[in-house]
């Protein structure tokens, strides 16, 4: 038999918790009922979890980050435009965790507290580049950040807009989500091609250190 990884027991117990969070909410309490249910030491969540439960809600966010991007593969294809390739990753996200609403909200009552701010703007920021990398982005220029704080907002609306989303299926969730894309894409076409324009404009000067030599050489000189 295979033995697990801190890793692995990491993942049960988090996924084991999840039946017990609407509950008890993220606490020690809804861990020790998922080390219950895993066969584990009762002593094992705060093993697993030194800082307690935001280790837990951290975790999840990891995991949830790891299972879209495993969802990812199966349903992208090469022709998909980059709006569609967002789409159906942070579609195939939110639909994993369908059942647990509850344990997502709360996770987000967790990472709300003024403590914990600094861990949830991280977890953010690892969610919209997992989104990115899932839907095919390689980019490692200045486009990187842009790209990754415009999805950011836009996956954090989406989350809340899901959370209270009680449509069949979800469909209000993903119209808004096609809005908010559209919009996106947009905007970043837009600012590409102003980017190229000023770069052409431009791309006849000397650089900064060629300016500066240049002023240094016509300066007149000084009385000696």
């Amino acid at each position: 038999m295979t033995e697990l990884t801190l890793d692995d027991m990491r993942d049960r117990l988090v996924l084991a918790a999840l039946a017990h969070i609407p509950f008890d909410g993220w606490s020690l309490r809804a861990l020790r009922h998922a080390a219950q249910d895993c066969d584990f030491d009762a002593s094992v969540p705060e093993r697993l979890f030194p800082h307690g439960v935001i280790d837990a809600v951290e975790h999840f966010t990891r995991l949830a980050d790891a299972r879209m991007a495993e969802d990812a593969e199966a349903l992208l294809s090469a022709d998909d435009k980059v709006r569609d390739r967002l789409f159906k990753v942070i579609q195939a996200r939110l639909m994993r965790w369908q059942d647990h609403k509850e344990a997502v909200r709360r996770a987000l009552s967790v990472y709300a507290l003024p403590t914990n701010l600094t861990r949830a703007a991280a977890a953010t920021a690892r969610t919209a580049d997992a989104i990115w990398r899932a839907a095919g982005d390689r980019s490692n220029d200045f486009n990187w950040y842009t790209k990754r704080a415009s999805l950011t907002g836009i996956y954090a609306a989406t989350l809340l807009y899901w959370l209270d989303d009680s449509t069949e299926e979800s469909v209000d969730t993903w119209d808004y989500l096609h809005r908010r894309l559209d919009g996106m894409v947009a905007a970043i076409k837009t600012r590409q091609s102003i980017q190229k324009k000023v770069e052409k404009t431009f791309s006849h000067l000397p650089g900064p250190f060629a300016l500066l030599a240049q002023a240094r050489r016509l300066r007149p000189r000084m009385p000696t």
